[in-house]
């Protein structure tokens, strides 16, 4: 099975036939697809104006995407592993259980709940912005847009839904459509929701 450097090399090799070069790039989206694999692979086609199905696109189109992807990338390579050496001095200091933890491995890290509504920019931008929130004071708007509009899936909806969620749930931003993740609230956005 291919790692995305290997894949990578496949979309920039000139080698390879422009089917090759698209499929490996469909390919990466295995191994890092921030929005999720569908609405990453439109947020891309729409940034680098490839056409979706187009089994022949540019080949310079192609690896435009797979630089923005690749940057995305190492920025949250980058957060993982500065979150990794965080835990490790908590654990040497004693403290066990954190207050939250990414239980992920960079899949859909910034989950749009609907493909076609996705955040403005490129995605190593929209992923720095997320992990700016994370490493501050949690807020009450969404950390990559800025809308105070959240709306909350009635599954997470009254009393006591937040016990069995996981960390990543939660809101829908009425902006940019991504699915704000927990740790990002401050505790009065999360107990605003109750009470709507």
């Amino acid at each position: 099975m291919a790692g995305f450097r290997s894949l990578a090399y496949q979309v920039r090799d000139a080698r390879n036939d422009r089917a090759l070069r698209r499929h490996s790039l469909r390919r990466c989206l295995e191994r890092f697809a921030p929005y999720g694999h569908r609405a990453t692979w439109w947020h891309l086609c729409d940034r680098h104006g490839i056409a979706p199905e187009d089994r022949g696109a540019d080949p310079l189109r192609l690896v435009a995407a797979l630089e923005e992807l690749e940057d995305a990338r190492a920025v949250w390579l980058e957060y993982e592993r500065q979150f990794a050496e965080r835990r490790r001095r908590e654990k040497h200091d004693g403290v066990r259980r954190p207050e939250w933890a990414w239980g992920g491995s960079g899949d859909a890290v910034v989950r749009c709940a609907d493909p076609g509504v996705r955040p403005e920019g490129a995605l190593g931008e929209v992923l720095r912005r997320l992990v700016a929130a994370l490493e501050s004071e949690p807020g009450t708007a969404c950390p990559v847009c800025g809308e105070r509009e959240l709306r909350w899936p009635a599954a997470l909806s009254g009393p006591g839904a937040w016990a069995g969620a996981w960390a990543w749930d939660g809101p829908v931003c009425g902006g940019c459509g991504i699915v704000v993740p927990r740790p990002a609230l401050a505790d009065t956005a999360v107990v605003h929701q109750g009470a709507a």
